[in-house]
């Protein structure tokens, strides 16, 4: 399942996007620890898998919380470079 956390204003479209049949196959979830804003946590989905979620305190503000990591200084996120299965992607 596809699973999209974010928004879309007048500025444009900011979403976290979680493969959950990939993220399943993950056993560490690291994108949890790597993130430095905390938007990850883990959760057991409807189908009893441990998957990762965008904590829902965060969801509204997703753009903003990221500007830290989509700064010139970061050439790749530490969210995606943690996420070894490939499950995460960025809208923006």
């Amino acid at each position: 399942m596809i699973a999209n956390y974010g928004y879309m204003d007048g500025s444009g479209e900011y979403y976290i996007t979680i493969d959950t049949d990939k993220c399943v196959e993950c056993e560490g979830k690291m994108c949890v620890t790597a993130c430095p804003k905390a938007l990850f946590e883990r959760v057991t989905d409807d189908y009893d898998d441990d998957v990762v979620k965008i904590a829902d305190s965060k969801v509204k503000d997703i753009r903003y919380q990221c500007m830290e990591c989509k700064s010139p200084g970061h050439p790749v996120l530490p969210c995606i470079a943690a996420c070894t299965p490939m499950a995460l992607k960025h809208s923006w």
